[in-house]
């Protein structure tokens, strides 16, 4: 018996190599994946939120990669390596690590020539973190988290609310958050910033 997924609108299927990488096989559906995987991201959080960290330190592809594989590291193999595959989104396999590059550089840019407010600066990492889609599963919770981590341990703001509601799911809170990123998509990023602060 394999690992039977159902897909809500904006979630990148996994191909079956990647399922392979399933570490408990007991794990069957959907609803138990994402309970594991909340599990995981419930921890990172706890282990990530109450420190204070340098920008230059979390603007860091190896900050970026350990990160990923702290929140899934007891689901799957693969946590915390770039994907081997192309996907339905994100820019093509071979481009990852250029265009996180691109967009480590221009985040420092940012902050360092205070061109944007921290909330728009965080926001901002977190959209392209989104559209680059490093990652086989879970770009969204690494991008809002990393965006969380930005703003609290590296500016001492308050942390993002994302619309205080369940972003894996399907609902009224998936759909507004996704509507954003298109918005952001096209360079219009007030309606991402205010979901954030929702």
């Amino acid at each position: 018996m394999g690992l039977d997924l159902e897909y809500a609108e904006g979630q990148t299927p996994l191909d079956e190599y990647e399922k392979e990488g399933l570490i408990i096989r007991s794990i069957t559906t959907r609803g138990e994946l994402d309970e594991l995987e909340q599990l995981g991201v419930e921890q990172a959080i706890e282990f990530y939120l109450n420190k204070r960290f340098a920008i230059q330190r979390v603007l860091n592809q190896d900050f970026i990669k350990g990160l990923h594989y702290r929140m899934f590291r007891e689901i799957w193999e693969w946590a915390g390596n770039f994907r081997v595959t192309n996907k339905n989104i994100g820019v093509d396999k071979y481009e990852i690590s250029i265009e996180i590059k691109n967009l480590i550089d221009d985040a420092l840019f940012w902050v360092e020539g205070n061109i944007f407010g921290e909330d728009e600066i965080a926001v901002r990492v977190s959209h392209r973190l989104v559209k680059i889609h490093p990652f086989a599963n879970g770009n969204g919770r690494h991008s809002r988290l990393i965006a969380d981590i930005i703003i609290s341990n590296c500016f001492g703001g308050t942390l993002f609310t994302w619309g205080s509601k369940n972003l894996v799911r399907q609902g009224e809170a998936r759909s507004a958050y996704l509507g954003a990123l298109k918005a952001a998509d096209d360079n219009d990023y007030k309606p991402l910033i205010d979901f954030s602060r929702m």
